[in-house]
C-alpha cells in the first residue's frame, strides 16, 4: 500500500488575507457617512437634503458617463462614487445653489477621478477636486451661510438654493431674520479672525455653530469615524496624527499669546477640520501606506491647516493642507519605507 503525498503548495505573499473586498470597504464608508448627512438635514432641512442629493446624483452619473466611454476604471457598485457625493456636500454651505452643485460634482468625477483613470488611480482626493474648483469659480456663494435649525427649514427651502445659473442669487438676510435671532451670517473661523470671538465648545459639539452641511457635530463624525476603525476600513493613525498635529501648532501659539489665537479644542472642533482628518485624509488612494509615513503626512495637514488659518487669507484650510499632503504621499512613501529585512546599508566610496 503506497503512503498518501502530502500536497505542499508555494505561494507568493500577503500569505493572510481577510477576505475584505473594495466593495465592502466603500460600502461601510458611505453607512458611516449616512448619519451625518442625515444630522445635516435635520439642521438644514430641505436645501440640505436637495443639495445632497443633486450633488451625489450628479457624481454617479458622472461616473456613469465615463465608464461607458471607457475613460476609467471601475463601476457603480464600487461605491466610490457615492462616497465622492456625499462629501463633497457635506463640506458646501447649505445654502448653496443646486446648480454649481451640479458643477462640483461633475468636475470631482471629471478631473479628480476619470482623468487619472479612475479608482485607486487618483492622486488627489476627488471630493476636494470640486470643492477647490467651486472654491475659486463662485467664491461668493461659497461663503454665503445659512442658520441652523430654522424654524422653517422643512417647509422651505433657503432663497438661494434654486438660483439659476449666470443669475445674482438672492439675499438670504431678510429670510434669516425670522429664522433666527442674532445670526451674523458669519462662520466660527471668520468670527475669530475678524472680530476676535471665540465660538463657545458646545456650539461645536450640538451643532449650533454656522458651518458647511456636515461640519457641525463634531462628537457625531468622531463616532462614524471610530465605526471605521474598529472595522479596520480606516488607519487611525492618520486623523490622531491631523488632530493632534493641529492641537500643538494651535497650543503653541496661544502660549505666545493668548488674547489673539485660540485654544486647540477650539481649532479642532471649528470649520472642516474634523470632517478632513476623518473621512478625506484617510482616502486610501491618497494617503501613504508606510508606518512612519501616515503620522508624517498626517502630521503635515494639520500643521499646514493651522498655518493657513491664522497667517492665510482664507479663513480655513483644510482642504488645501490634505491636498498638499496628497501631493507629498508618493514621496513620504519613499522615503519612509522600511528596510528589507538581511539588507546591507550601501557603502559610499
Amino acid at each position: 500500500m503506497v503512503a498518501k503525498q502530502p500536497h505542499l503548495e508555494l505561494r507568493t505573499s500577503p500569505h493572510v488575507k481577510r477576505g475584505v473586498t473594495v466593495e465592502r470597504i466603500m460600502l461601510n464608508v458611505v453607512l458611516a457617512l449616512l448619519p451625518i448627512a442625515l444630522f445635516s438635514v435635520w439642521q438644514y432641512g430641505l436645501s440640505a437634503l436637495a443639495l445632497i442629493v443633486a450633488v451625489t446624483l450628479t457624481c454617479i452619473l458622472t461616473e456613469r458617463m465615463f465608464n461607458r466611454l471607457g475613460s476609467q476604471a471601475g463601476s457603480l457598485s464600487d461605491w466610490s462614487a457615492t462616497i465622492t457625493g456625499l462629501l463633497l456636500a457635506l463640506t458646501l454651505p447649505p445654502s448653496f445653489p443646486l446648480w454649481m452643485g451640479v458643477v462640483a460634482g461633475f468636475i470631482a468625477i471629471a478631473l479628480g477621478k476619470a482623468l487619472f483613470g479612475g479608482i485607486g488611480s487618483n492622486v488627489f482626493n476627488p471630493a476636494l477636486i470640486g470643492r477647490a474648483f467651486v472654491q475659486a469659480a463662485f467664491a461668493v456663494s461659497i461663503s454665503t451661510w445659512a442658520p441652523a435649525y430654522a424654524p422653517h427649514r422643512f417647509s422651505e427651502f433657503i432663497p438661494t438654493t434654486f438660483t439659476m445659473p449666470f443669475m445674482t442669487p438672492a439675499d438670504i438676510a431678510d429670510w434669516a431674520k425670522h429664522a433666527l435671532d442674532g445670526f451674523t451670517g458669519a462662520t466660527p473661523m471668520a468670527r475669530w479672525k475678524f472680530e476676535t470671538y471665540f465660538t463657545p465648545a458646545q456650539d461645536f459639539l450640538s451643532g449650533a455653530a454656522t458651518a458647511s452641511a456636515g461640519e457641525t457635530s463634531a462628537i457625531l463624525i468622531l463616532l462614524c469615524g471610530a465605526y471605521l476603525a474598529a472595522r479596520k476600513f480606516m488607519d487611525w493613525r492618520i486623523p490622531v496624527a491631523v488632530l493632534g498635529a493641529a492641537a500643538l501648532t494651535a497650543l503653541a501659539f496661544q502660549i505666545y499669546n493668548p488674547e489673539r489665537y485660540p485654544d486647540p479644542l477650539f481649532v479642532m472642533l471649528s470649520g472642516g477640520l474634523m470632517l478632513g482628518a476623518v473621512f478625506m485624509a484617510t482616502d486610501m488612494a491618497t494617503s501613504p501606506v508606510t508606518p512612519r509615513g501616515v503620522w508624517i503626512y498626517g502630521a503635515i495637514i494639520g500643521v499646514v491647516t493651522v498655518m493657513i488659518r491664522y497667517f492665510g487669507g482664507l479663513t480655513e484650510g483644510v482642504m488645501y493642507a490634505i491636498l498638499l499632503g496628497n501631493a507629498l504621499a508618493p514621496l513620504i512613501d519613499q522615503y519612509t519605507q522600511p528596510k528589507v529585512f538581511g539588507e546591507r546599508a550601501k557603502v559610499k566610496k
